[in-house]
């Protein structure tokens, strides 16, 4: 409340739309103009309100991030102040392992709490394999597999929530099917996964802030086809933290883990308590993450090349005249 200025009342980003928001205040849901100078909102923001107008987004305490789809340097917040990041998987398409693990360091690197939500167990006569292997991929991460058809695992799961949840994962994942089972009505459009490739078509088009009741919310996202991984190292050290500690046994403290005598996580791949894929996925992670900021290094550098240029163009313009 101290956060709020004075004459303005707290209200909660539900929607982002193009040129506005959708607000749910104490008094009732408001659609607001946004002005851009306040900032760009983000589906779960909480701002402060007056005379049905945006005055202030206020600070978010964690924030879903991932890079530009583009290429480019810039981020996009999937969803702010966020406590719960469901990672929803289907099994009945076998998981791309590397896929889970960049998802998952996109949830660490947050700052909420993932969890893996494994769609259709219904459909896999033994889904004991590659729960074994997701579990692999995913140190110090719940899994629950469940069936939103038969309701299978969705106590479980819904147990493990806490405060804002966001479901994240590939379209046709179910992760709308998994929002309306847990929403308990059919609260966001559905869709069937094609045929021909597996491939599920994009029936949630926009992020949206649902009430779930007894202290939690929900928020549903649009299936993601790219995920770049942006930001600092917290979520790639929590995402692969069994690589992490076994980097910490090696002889020497830069090691590369290439072929350097006494490389603990070489001897680990050995064994068979590692694997090759695991370790370069993580290499592939760091090379993303190293490669973004640059990208963002060098549009800064750009930018205040830019500020400068223009505050020396209106010095000149206002010197006097010789």
């Amino acid at each position: 409340a101290r956060l709020l200025p004075p004459g303005t009342a707290a209200a909660r980003v539900t929607a982002v739309h193009r040129g506005g928001c959708d607000v749910v205040t104490a008094d009732g849901p408001l659609r607001l103009p946004v002005d851009r100078s306040t900032g760009e909102p983000a589906t779960g923001d909480w701002c402060a309100v007056a005379d049905e107008r945006l005055v202030r987004l206020l600070p978010r305490r964690t924030s879903l991030v991932r890079s530009s789809v583009s290429g480019r340097s810039h981020a996009q917040v999937l969803a702010a102040n966020v406590d719960t990041v469901v990672v929803v998987i289907a099994l009945d398409d076998r998981p791309a392992l590397s896929r889970v693990e960049r998802l998952l360091t996109l949830a660490w690197e947050s700052g909420a709490r993932p969890l893996l939500a494994l769609s259709k167990a219904d459909l896999v006569p033994d889904p004991s394999e590659v729960l074994r292997e997701v579990a692999l991929a995913a140190p110090g991460v719940g899994v629950v597999p469940l069936s939103a058809g038969t309701g299978a695992g969705l106590a479980e799961l819904r147990a493990a929530l806490v405060g804002t949840v966001v479901l994240i994962g590939s379209s046709g994942a179910g992760k709308s099917t998994l929002a309306n089972a847990l929403l308990g009505t059919e609260r966001f459009a559905t869709g069937d996964v094609r045929a021909v490739d597996g491939k599920g078509r994009h029936t949630t088009v926009h992020r949206e802030l649902a009430v779930l009741g007894d202290g939690l919310c929900l928020v549903d996202t649009p299936g993601l086809r790219s995920v770049g991984v942006a930001g600092g190292e917290d979520g790639l050290d929590r995402a692969f933290a069994d690589l992490d500690a076994l980097a910490a046994r090696c002889r020497f403290a830069d090691c590369g883990h290439r072929s350097e005598p006494g490389c603990a996580v070489l001897a680990a791949i050995d064994a068979g308590t590692l694997t090759a894929r695991r370790l370069d996925s993580y290499r592939a992670l760091v090379r993303e993450q190293e490669h973004f900021a640059a990208r963002t290094d060098a549009r800064l550098r750009s930018e205040r090349l830019r500020a400068w240029k223009a505050v020396a163009k209106q010095q000149r313009a206002h010197r006097p005249r010789p």
